[in-house]
């Protein structure tokens, strides 16, 4: 199991950009943050309850997207739920992994993952992190249980995750656990079962296959206005009829190395991009430092850990056919 801490070193690795805040929501369920011109629109569960003293409101439009992304590593939960949103849009404006994208009928869109793996399923002890809207409708096909924060008729309180987890067969996370910094050990305790990461606050990393995670089932935003006006008017499970589909992606070490392999490609790309700016630069005369300079650094911070992702892939798996 990786270090935790690795796994927010990784998700500001992956908002290493120059790119400013073009729009930033918070609504009842969702938080959703655009950049980039809209090509980045990132999304993470809003925390679930009121507040009146978020004192930057109103001020975070414009700014890096870097300065948002550094809040994944507070504790207050709206900080870190912008994060998140914010680290995603960045994520989300680079290509998807290879991934099936999840069809679904619109009555209950938002169960689409479980009815992608619900063969699977059957007769097996399965766990559930996070109240899914509707879940109770598998209860007589598997030994289910839900752990919820907050949990309301048939579910579990989250506490119950040091006990159910390590004897489950299946575990379906959800993402939020990210940025609310419970993921860690919960992945940790679910390291037996096969364990699916999951909802609109997923990252798409490869390495999360280092924290023992099999299937990522993020999303593929289709219609960011829909998705941006379908949050922003209170929208829970209706995101997934309004904007947004399923994917699944699973970490097998082929499917992950490709990606890395990818991701690898296109960040060199970047650091030889910036690096002959950097040059033309100072062959222009320049005296102060390059103004792209701390981003080369992320750059370059990016890269490394994708090489030291990939290598020990490549050192087990790389030589077999």
């Amino acid at each position: 199991m990786a270090n935790p801490k690795y796994l927010y070193e990784l998700l500001l690795d992956h908002c290493s950009s120059d790119t400013v805040v073009d729009n930033l929501m918070i609504g009842l369920v969702w938080t959703l943050c655009q950049s980039n011109g809209q090509a980045g629109t990132g999304l993470a569960m809003s925390p679930g309850f009121a507040t009146r003293t978020l004192a930057w409101s109103g001020g975070l439009t414009g700014k890096p997207i870097t300065d948002l992304a550094a809040w994944i590593l507070e504790w207050d939960p709206y900080q870190s739920t912008v994060a998140m949103a914010a680290i995603n849009s960045c994520i989300n404006s680079r290509p998807l992994p290879e991934s099936v994208a999840v069809e679904h009928n619109g009555e209950h869109a938002n169960l689409a993952v479980f009815e992608h793996f619900l063969p699977q399923l059957q007769n097996q002890n399965v766990v559930v992190i996070g109240h899914y809207p509707g879940i109770e409708r598998y209860q007589n096909q598997m030994q289910l249980s839900v752990l919820e924060k907050q949990p309301t008729a048939e579910d579990l309180p989250d506490s119950a995750c040091e006990f159910l987890l390590p004897k489950a067969d299946w575990v379906f996370l959800t993402a939020s656990s990210i940025p609310n910094k419970t993921f860690p050990r919960l992945a940790e305790l679910a390291g037996n079962a096969k364990t699916v990461l999951m909802g609109p606050t997923v990252p798409w990393l490869p390495q999360l296959h280092e924290f023992g995670i099999d299937y990522l089932a993020g999303v593929e935003v289709v219609d960011s206005d829909a998705l941006y006006h379908t949050a922003a008017q209170g929208g829970g499970v209706r995101i997934f009829n309004h904007g947004l589909r399923y994917r699944i992606a699973e970490l097998t070490p082929t499917n992950s190395m490709s990606w890395l392999k990818r991701q690898i490609a296109d960040c060199a790309a970047e650091r030889t991009r910036l690096t002959g700016d950097m040059d033309s630069w100072y062959a222009a005369g320049n005296s102060s430092r390059f103004p792209a300079y701390q981003l080369l650094e992320r750059v370059n911070a990016r890269l490394s850990r994708l090489d030291s992702s990939y290598k020990p892939l490549w050192d087990r798996y790389g030589a077999q056919p």
